[in-house]
């Protein structure tokens, strides 16, 4: 296995993004890891909505996407880790590549959103494309999140089910 002495945990507050830099947390308190995390506002996504984004002055958005970077270093901290944080505005496939290289890190993690194909298809949706821009390893947490193989409800997790309760 591969030593991970550099780690860049990619955090946009989201749940996923909140999964990955656990994860990242974690993996990097045992083996010992330089950290670093990145938060990218994604000014495509802003942009498409023009009409409404013009109204809210960029700065409010750009210092609110700057807390949620400020809240994934003090979650780090409160773990006792101590992350280098990296804010950048654009796409975050440009982005994750452009500062991993630039870093020299040896994996980056991410957290994964389950979506549908349509989904994809509709909102242009290419997630390989970040495999083929960076030269390390790239971790996709999943999370405990509704998925294909999530336990059904009603289930513990350990093969045993639970009855419902009745109500009169």
């Amino acid at each position: 296995m591969p030593t991970f002495n550099r780690i860049l945990l990619c955090y946009d507050g989201t749940r996923e993004g909140q999964h990955a830099l656990k994860d990242g947390a974690s993996l990097a308190q045992e083996l010992h890891a330089d950290v670093h995390v990145l938060s990218v506002l994604n000014n495509s996504a802003w942009m498409q909505g023009a009409d409404i984004t013009s109204a809210v002055p960029i700065d409010l958005i750009t210092d609110s996407a700057r807390s949620l970077l400020d809240e994934g270093l003090q979650k780090l901290a409160a773990r006792g880790i101590i992350a280098r944080g990296h804010f950048a505005i654009g796409d975050p496939l440009d982005q994750i590549p452009l500062l991993a290289n630039e870093l020299k890190v040896d994996l980056i993690v991410v957290g994964h959103r389950h979506s549908s194909r349509l989904a994809r298809w509709w909102g242009g949706r290419s997630d390989g494309l970040l495999l083929d821009r960076v030269g390390c390893s790239v971790l996709v947490t999943m999370g405990p999140e509704i998925g294909p193989h999530a336990a059904v409800a009603g289930s513990s997790g350990a093969g045993e089910t639970t009855r419902p309760v009745e109500h009169s």
